[in-house]
């Protein structure tokens, strides 16, 4: 499970509709309705929130509104009703470690997209986060080096 911290404009479209599934599968996890995933790393972020709920909702909605962006047709009514107004502060550290990973990905499977988006230095937030200076999160699983 991987809930970026980038603005989903940059995800190609095998990405986004990752993104979209994963997402779906976050927010069961947070409304209960599943077992799996409980203490998935990525989702602490949502966990802290007053409404863990209402922010993953929200975080779909943005996500939503790319692909409806793209005419792409991910269905609206599977996002919670919940709404939250809050944004979750992340580390521009981590913003920039998942850039980084992302752009790794995109370059394997989608070579064209990723001459398209190496170019940018400092990619925008997803809508949901706040950037602050520091590090990457003390939840991110940083595989070994090799």
């Amino acid at each position: 499970m991987r809930l970026w911290t980038i603005h989903p404009k940059y995800l190609d479209a095998k990405g986004l509709v990752a993104l979209w599934r994963e997402a779906l599968l976050a927010q069961k996890v947070l409304r209960g309705l599943t077992r799996g995933y409980a203490n998935h790393p990525q989702l602490h972020r949502f966990k802290e929130q007053p409404n863990p709920v209402g922010a993953i909702a929200q975080y779909l909605r943005a996500v939503h509104q790319e692909a409806l962006r793209r005419q792409y047709r991910f269905g609206v009514s599977r996002i919670a009703p919940d709404h939250w107004l809050g944004t979750i502060q992340a580390t521009d550290g981590q913003m920039l470690y998942e850039w980084c990973h992302f752009l790794g990905k995109v370059e394997k499977r989608n070579p064209n997209h990723h001459a398209m988006i190496k170019p940018i230095l400092t990619p925008d937030p997803h809508p949901l986060f706040s950037l602050i200076e520091g590090g990457v999160a003390s939840w991110e699983k940083i595989p070994p080096s090799s």
